[in-house]
């Protein structure tokens, strides 16, 4: 990475799943409620298996727009509460996955008068909660509707992916005072072009095929350090959680019996 100047004006932007952690988000998301008895063994499996897909291949616009409406209809209802409590689960597993690399990016923004901040189509909640423990400036993510206590499966502002990223981006500058001109973005995917050329210093970070394409035509900065050893590692975790999955085993003994419970059935196929 270039040495970042000082700027007093200006931020830096970090989406989250594949460039300030690996994988997706929402699978860490996925463990903590399968922990909580609010989904089922097998859409745990699911989104096991839908996150190694997208660390191998990525995501889809078609993908995100049914992650968006899925989690508008289940969540429907669901206390407020009861997600919040998920928190500790969460960042247990999201901690370990952050990149170092990453990290050392944002604090090293901060250092020179930046601010950091994660942009993500996660929820606002999560983006929020992640920065605070990780030391950055704040978050940005898809805020859900809440009316006494209860999600009412309707969004509140845009869903924060593609166009509605960058939008997310330049109301944040405009209430902050930030020079997006004098500003860096961070992303893996095609899918934040939009974001990436809302800023004067976009920086592709182990980028999808499109994205590195596009990078090195407009001489953007590419960092990559996601490695194939690391690919193979979490493809040979999800296998074997797949062969106890098959035969009962760990997972199956992790459900509460005779407990009557909601089944959230989110997926976790990333979601920024």
């Amino acid at each position: 990475m270039s040495e970042p100047g000082a700027g007093a004006s200006a931020a830096a932007f970090f989406d989250l799943d594949k460039t300030l952690i690996e994988g997706a988000s929402g699978l860490h998301f996925a463990r903590a409620a399968f922990k909580a008895g609010v989904v089922s063994r097998r859409r745990l499996l699911s989104d096991l298996w839908a996150n190694l897909q997208f660390r191998l291949r990525g995501s889809t616009d078609a993908k995100a727009d049914a992650v968006r409406e899925r989690l508008l209809e289940e969540m429907r209802g669901v206390r407020q509460l009861d997600l919040a409590r998920l928190g500790p689960d969460v960042l247990a597993g999201l901690l370990p996955s952050v990149y170092p690399q990453m990290l050392k990016v944002a604090w090293k923004h901060q250092d020179a008068g930046r601010r950091a901040y994660i942009v993500t189509a996660a929820s606002r909640e999560l983006a929020e909660l992640l920065a605070r423990v990780l030391v950055l400036d704040g978050g940005v993510g898809t805020a859900y509707e809440v009316r006494e206590g209860r999600y009412t499966g309707r969004l509140e502002g845009p869903f924060t992916y593609r166009d509605g990223k960058a939008e997310a981006l330049r109301s944040m500058a405009d209430r902050e005072g930030i020079d997006l001109a004098a500003s860096y973005a961070y992303s893996d995917s095609e899918s934040d072009l939009p974001m990436l050329r809302a800023v004067g210093h976009p920086v592709a970070v182990n980028p999808d095929a499109e994205l590195e394409r596009i990078a090195r035509a407009e001489g953007w900065e590419v960092m990559r350090f996601d490695k194939l050893a690391r690919r193979l590692r979490i493809a040979a975790a999800v296998a074997a959680v797949g062969v106890v999955g098959g035969g009962g085993g760990y997972l199956a003994a992790r459900l509460p019996s005779g407990q009557a419970r909601r089944r959230i059935r989110m997926r976790a196929p990333r979601l920024g």
